[in-house]
């Protein structure tokens, strides 16, 4: 439970269905200092945008109301050494990451379903917009429950792409309730439950930066990202200069700062030189890339390339594409035409109709 419309409504409906339920919100890593197991985080620490004081009062105010114990469970420690650092990291590298994986995969399906599983729960129920299918798997001479991860119902909502990590073991003791409603659905779900949370907006920036939004935050936390350096054309001429590669993306048009005859757009970002590489939208975008970490939803690793289409960012249109498996857990992408965004540290995301096959993270070679 976080204090939002999703993950209440996910524990009402819960209960509704005659569920024994447990609340447990996570204290995640904040600015300043790692925040203990009190109840409020002291006044100097930055709060994060999805565990501030306010959240954890709705969160407990819903649990009370639906009649359920609640937990505030301190995961600051890991939170930082598992996603944060990592993102900083990244960053610093000239990479774009999206924490959410990490956060997926070590905190909500790690730690916090050890702890779910530890109180005695025998699922681990969140807010996400996505659905698990369970069928039987005779392939192995006994019949075995797999668990395909599908995509929700609401496709404005759908956020299989972020739990593409989960593995089988994870989606076995894992349920989403708001699979097969939409948002405007929950809302009147809250609304008729006289939730206080029914018309909550919802956050739009990262859950662990405060004032000042990423760029304020890696300011504060990894200064080198923001280090001036120069901006190059593909062949290799300085064309002008940059504040920071953290403020830039691949096929970025806005906020260069280089007049020209033609529109120039952020071609990659050269961490070893500290420079962006801009060109025109004929040099912009690319056919094939590589995944590292390659994860797959079923266990089970592909020994032939297959087509699959696939999803470059969490917005991104789902494009086609044939996957050839790699050594290593890699595996290498080549799209039936160019995609012009492809940006490494970002999820690439494989998927056959509405079943998500896994993914991986965009690597940093130029195709």
């Amino acid at each position: 439970m976080s204090g939002g419309v999703d993950s209440s409504v996910a524990a009402a409906l819960l209960v509704e269905q005659g569920y024994e339920v447990v609340g447990i919100m996570l204290r995640l890593w904040s600015e300043g200092e790692t925040p203990t197991l009190d109840q409020e985080a002291p006044s100097h620490i930055r709060s994060n945008r999805c565990c501030t004081p306010e959240d954890t009062t709705l969160a407990r105010r819903v649990a009370d109301q639906l009649g359920i114990p609640f937990y505030l469970v301190n995961v600051a420690d890991s939170f930082k050494r598992l996603v944060v650092d990592g993102f900083i990291a990244q960053y610093a590298a000239g990479r774009t990451p999206n924490p959410c994986f990490n956060c997926n995969r070590h905190v909500r399906f790690h730690v916090l379903l050890d702890k779910a599983l530890g109180l005695g729960a025998l699922k681990l129920a969140t807010g996400h917009y996505a659905r698990i299918r369970p069928s039987l798997d005779p392939s192995r001479g006994e019949a075995e429950t797999k668990f395909q991860l599908l995509r929700a119902v609401d496709l404005n909502k759908d956020q299989s792409y972020v739990l593409s990590v989960l593995n089988q073991d994870q989606l076995s003791h894992a349920m989403f309730p708001l699979g097969e409603l939409t948002k405007p659905q929950v809302r009147e779900i809250a609304a008729r439950k006289g939730l206080p949370v029914a018309d909550k907006a919802e956050s739009q920036d990262l859950c662990f930066v405060a004032e000042g939004g990423y760029r304020g935050f890696l300011a504060r936390n990894a200064p080198d990202a923001l280090r001036p350096g120069p901006v190059r054309d593909t062949s290799g001429r300085v064309v002008g200069h940059h504040l920071g590669l953290a403020l830039y993306t691949i096929g970025q048009r806005k906020g260069i700062g280089i007049a020209g005859p033609e529109a120039l757009y952020v071609i990659a970002l050269d961490a070893a030189e500290n420079a962006v590489i801009v060109g025109t939208a004929r040099e912009l975008g690319r056919s094939e890339c590589t995944a590292l970490g390659v994860n797959t939803v079923s266990g089970e690793i592909p020994a032939a390339p297959f087509r699959a289409t696939a999803k470059i960012r969490y917005k991104a249109r789902e494009a086609p594409c044939t996957v050839v498996p790699l050594p290593d857990s890699a595996a290498r992408v080549y799209f039936d035409q160019a995609q012009r965004d492809i940006t490494p540290g970002q999820g690439i995301v494989f998927y056959d109709g509405e079943s998500v096959l896994g993914g991986g993270i965009i690597s940093t070679d130029r195709g």
